[in-house]
């Protein structure tokens, strides 16, 4: 007993500080955290039951709010009162919308949210009275620069510097009449100015627009910078450092993907008459119902079908250039109509004397017919001299900015 005595003072230390910690460990344990605040639409979805879902086939507005023991009185009611703000008529599959029910046993509709686009939403609100706002979220435009070189196609290249793809139509549609991206070569250098539009400041919502480029093409940088020569019009077309137009008055082709399979000539075999003949035209082989566009824009000079051209498209670009697309399996246009550069004027057919589906594609300077592969054609509308010290200012940082980009780029 005395020795008990003795250890006894420990003990009871010991035991006291064990209690102690244990007490503390399970006071840390009982403490909850607060929820995190969730916000969207305008509402706090943690007062909320949440449900997020997309229009399926044959859902209407109805169907979704019926859904939810809404009855058709009830729901007719609601589409009588946001009808002038929000026709319920245009929501589509595919699309999503949410639901906020009340917690509790009811789960009663407390609003229903349609998200037409990434960037607006309606609220149709039913927790007082019914009402209906539309809202539009910011969208915030970021400007971005890369550099690179070419290990593959162009559409690579920008995937491994996480670029949206949709870049890449933006950038051939104006590098057209300047660059054959399928002869660009392993190594050659490229740098994109471009801009990129985030919804809150968040929600990535693609490319915007191409603020200035250039691409190494046979040795030489091909540069492209927008500009608008008639201020106000919101009419942009790009020109070189220099202030030269890229864009051609003509095409290169009236289909955009080409196959020649028989060229201009004085001389030729004609593979239905058998006979030796001159052969004034281009033909483009290409499947039936291929697009065919007008390489230039003008005015249908003549619309109509012949036993040798089938059904064929003439136009008049101006006094000095008129051209012709034969063959067609239908034609999409008519006489006295004005059409632009890149219209489709018709489809690829092989009526008339033709051996297969394609185009031949017929040229007129000074009203002889040329070959069109062999003529020098003219560039679009020069700029405008007055307007140059205009671009020089607005160009001059673009192009430092590519420069300086792709010198450290590749410096690295």
């Amino acid at each position: 007993m005395p020795v008990l005595r003795k250890f006894l003072p420990l003990v009871l230390i010991l035991f006291t500080l064990f209690s102690c910690k244990e007490s503390e460990e399970t006071l840390t344990t009982d403490v909850v955290k607060p929820r995190p605040v969730v916000e969207n639409f305008g509402f706090n979805l943690n007062d909320f039951s949440v449900v997020h879902d997309t229009v399926q086939s044959g859902d209407t507005f109805g169907s979704i709010l019926e859904g939810q023991n809404l009855d058709t009185l009830r729901v007719y009611d609601i589409v009588q009162k946001i009808k002038d703000t929000f026709d319920v008529r245009v929501i589509r599959r595919g699309k999503p919308f949410t639901l906020l029910r009340e917690k509790g046993r009811y789960a009663k509709l407390k609003a229903f949210i349609y998200q037409p686009d990434r960037q607006s939403y309606y609220v149709v609100d039913l927790r007082d009275s019914v009402s209906v706002t539309k809202k539009v979220r910011p969208v915030l435009v970021k400007e971005r620069t890369i550099a690179g070189a070419l290990d593959g196609s162009l559409s690579e290249a920008l995937e491994k510097e996480k670029v949206d793809i949709a870049l890449v139509s933006q950038i051939t549609k104006v590098y057209a009449w300047s660059i054959d991206f399928f002869k660009l070569k392993k190594g050659d250098k490229f740098a994109i100015t471009f801009t990129e539009r985030y919804i809150d400041d968040t929600i990535y919502d693609g490319v915007d627009s191409l603020k200035a480029a250039f691409f190494e093409y046979k040795g030489k940088k091909v540069y492209a910078f927008p500009f608008e020569q008639k201020q106000g019009s919101g009419k942009l077309a790009y020109f070189d450092e220099q202030g030269k137009a890229l864009k051609n008055f003509f095409l290169k082709a009236p289909l955009k993907y080409v196959h020649i399979t028989s060229r201009f000539a004085a001389n030729r075999l004609h593979p239905v008459q058998k006979i030796w003949k001159a052969h004034k035209g281009t033909d483009y082989a290409a499947p039936t119902g291929t697009p065919i566009m007008t390489t230039a824009s003008g005015v249908v000079e003549q619309t109509g079908y012949t036993a040798g051209n089938g059904n064929f498209v003439k136009v008049k670009h101006d006094r000095t250039y008129s051209t012709q697309y034969l063959h067609m399996s239908k034609i999409l246009v008519r006489r006295g109509q004005r059409v632009t550069q890149g219209d489709v004027i018709g489809r690829v057919g092989s009526t008339g004397l033709a051996t297969g589906p394609h185009v031949c594609y017929r040229f007129w300077k000074n009203g002889v017919q040329v070959d069109a592969l062999r003529l020098k054609l003219p560039n679009a509308e020069p700029m405008d001299k007055s307007d140059l010290p205009r671009f020089m200012t607005q160009m001059e940082p673009l192009k430092h900015q590519l420069d300086s980009i792709a010198e450290k780029k590749f410096k690295d």
